[in-house]
């Protein structure tokens, strides 16, 4: 059985829990995405954001890095990539 995960993010919004993070990051390709928001009620930090095909990202001051957003992304549009690409941050 799979449901929704709801996710209230207000206790680590004030602990920018981003520092936490592990060597890698989630790195939103932007090319097959469907928007069947799987990654935004997975994310345990609620810290993913979007409304449209190809527009989803994570805010970085509070992913910690778990990875279970591309885990479960079906179109695999979500990579894991090492804290050193900081290109993506904006």
């Amino acid at each position: 059985m799979f449901g929704p995960l709801n996710v209230n993010p207000l206790k680590s919004k004030g602990a920018k829990t981003g520092t936490w993070r592990t060597l890698v990051r989630p790195h939103f390709l932007h090319k097959n995405c469907i928007s069947c928001k799987l990654c935004l009620q997975i994310c345990p930090e609620g810290c993913i954001y979007g409304k449209e095909k190809n527009t989803y990202s994570v805010d970085y001051n509070f992913c910690k890095g778990c990875g279970l957003c591309a885990d479960i992304c079906p179109k695999k549009d979500i990579e894991m990539v090492g804290e050193e690409s900081k290109e993506e941050d904006k």
